[in-house]
């Protein structure tokens, strides 16, 4: 997918958020999580992924049950290859155990070193 596509599938995807990726967006948005800027639906690599924190390299993945386990797989052993960290997450947990979901999120910024040498750009 070239990246004007990619743009425009990003929007679409934002659009139709799934009720656990509004619940996570209204948690993480504005720096809200440890003052932390997130991004959602982001490109990285070929993929686009549901959040990003390009800052702590951080990659939050909410998974629904169309996902396979081996697509999963591959999909987050390229996007740590890119340098980040990926946290997934089923989607009933992220509605149904939150607090928990915000506090794993939150652990591994604490415990991740921040970057200062960032970038806007699509990594």
């Amino acid at each position: 997918m070239r990246g004007g596509q990619k743009v425009g599938f990003a929007r679409h995807l934002r659009q139709a958020a799934t009720d656990a990726e509004r619940s996570l967006w209204h948690h993480s948005r504005n720096h809200s999580l440890m003052g932390c800027k997130f991004r959602r639906q982001h490109p990285v690599g070929r993929f686009i992924v549901d959040f990003a924190c390009l800052e702590h390299r951080l990659v939050i993945e909410l998974d629904g049950g169309q996902h396979g386990s081996h697509v999963d797989e591959r999909r987050t052993l390229e996007i740590q290859a890119a340098g980040f960290r990926v946290l997934r997450f089923w989607n009933n947990d992220a509605l149904s155990r939150q607090q928990v979901v915000l506090n794993m999120i939150f652990e591994a910024l604490a415990t991740s070193t921040p970057r200062t040498d960032h970038h806007e750009a699509n990594t």
